[in-house]
């Protein structure tokens, strides 16, 4: 009995998907709810497991091609056994209501063939970014597959007999210049969430008045608590207590006090959000993502830490939900964590403002008149000042300041 396999209800909001990669090839033996096959959306890999098990009899579609719900992705021969050196049908490149672009085209010149190995969506952005032939990878993954690890590996084995033997350099002769002056580029097509986020950074420059106002805070108080409480912390909870939590609870509690920080601008309505749904950016190999923390008021420092924590692990490995990233009133990033000191982050759209951490730094400050050395961050409140006020914003962020100079505060709710 043949089953079919066909793209899943997309969410709402999703208009179409790319499908990415193949994890089986026809004549492959397939279990149930195994992962077949990759489809990325605007922000989202999602994986499509085999309603049954057997032999993958047939893949109708290609790598690269763009599908929308409920398409015809494959056939499976239920219940039947794979055959060892039996010949499988060729894949078809395209079906009736597949669209295929240049972007396709690009992606198919780096998909490696049926004696390839089968590589991650990250090993494969890294792959044609470098231009390297899956084939010559090993792959360390199930059955061969190849992990971004790989790839890099890899690269890092290519270049290295160059970079062992300097004094061996010879100059170029005339013939290698002019051979060189014909400079190579490379043209890599977007993926749908790059896309996705220039278009959104782009939208919010464009319709809102955005303004940023810094503020500094002295972390002391946070790193002593940290240092005092986290082995207790840690053994109680299972986690680590980071910066993210306190971050968190001091940005709730200034919302709190400002609610059109956390309002949001719809025609000619002001919308106030009564609910605290903070946005928390994480840094994956597509791109940032912003997964939210719901209703972060009533969350306490463990289940921030807890659930950002996973956040960012089901992030980078492409199993966050569509519905984990929607909605949001307002963000919070960490530039910190790559050595930025200062930065004017841009609104996550629709919300009217996102906080920006930095790093943690030494710094001479002067306390009751005398010049001591304080963990010092700069933090950066951008804004849209169409219905924030400069006022606001600013005792927004001395508020934050407060909460973390003197973290007793947000147990108090002062």
């Amino acid at each position: 009995m043949t089953i079919e396999v066909r793209v899943p209800q997309l969410p709402e909001s999703v208009a179409d998907a790319t499908l990415v990669s193949w994890h089986k090839k026809p004549g492959d033996s397939v279990a149930r709810d195994e992962n077949l096959v990759d489809l990325e959306t605007d922000k989202v890999v999602l994986e499509v497991p085999a309603p049954t098990g057997g032999v993958l009899k047939e893949i109708k579609l290609a790598d690269g091609t763009t599908v929308t719900s409920g398409q015809l992705l494959a056939i499976i021969e239920e219940g039947a056994t794979a055959v060892p050196g039996a010949s499988a049908p060729a894949i078809m490149a395209a079906s009736s209501g597949a669209t295929t672009t240049a972007k396709d085209a690009a992606r198919e010149a780096v998909k490696p063939d049926a004696t390839g190995g089968k590589l991650s969506p990250a090993a494969r952005r890294v792959a044609e970014e470098n231009r390297v032939d899956p084939k010559a990878v090993a792959g360390s993954g199930r059955d061969g597959r190849v992990s971004k690890t790989d790839v890099v590996n890899y690269l890092a084995q290519s270049a290295a007999p160059a970079a062992k033997s300097p004094q061996q350099f010879v100059p170029p002769s005339s013939s290698a210049l002019s051979a060189r002056g014909a400079r190579a580029e490379q043209r890599v097509p977007m993926t749908r969430l790059r896309a996705r986020i220039a278009e959104r950074m782009v939208q919010a420059q464009s319709t809102q008045a955005l303004l940023t106002s810094f503020n500094e805070v002295d972390l002391k108080a946070v790193n002593e608590l940290r240092a005092r409480y986290k082995g207790d912390f840690e053994k109680q909870h299972g986690v680590k207590l980071g910066f993210m939590s306190f971050f968190t609870k001091a940005c709730v509690e200034a919302l709190k006090k400002f609610p059109s920080v956390n309002a949001s601008v719809d025609g000619n309505d002001i919308v106030y959000h009564e609910y605290f749904d903070v946005g928390v950016a994480v840094s994956t190999d597509r791109g940032l993502i912003v997964p939210v923390l719901r209703d972060a008021d009533q969350l306490s420092f463990a289940d921030i830490e807890k659930s950002i924590g996973n956040f960012a692990t089901r992030a980078r490995a492409g199993s966050i939900t569509m519905e984990e990233l929607t909605g949001g009133t307002f963000t919070i990033t960490n530039g910190g964590v790559f050595g930025s000191l200062l930065s004017t982050p841009i609104v996550n759209s629709p919300q009217s403002a996102i906080l920006g951490m930095h790093k943690i730094q030494d710094r001479p400050v002067v306390v009751d008149g005398q010049i001591v050395v304080r963990p010092m961050m700069y933090i950066a409140l951008t804004y849209d000042h169409r219905i924030i006020d400069g006022r606001e914003a600013v005792q927004f962020l001395v508020t934050v300041k407060q909460c973390l100079e003197d973290p007793a505060r947000m147990v108090l709710h002062v």
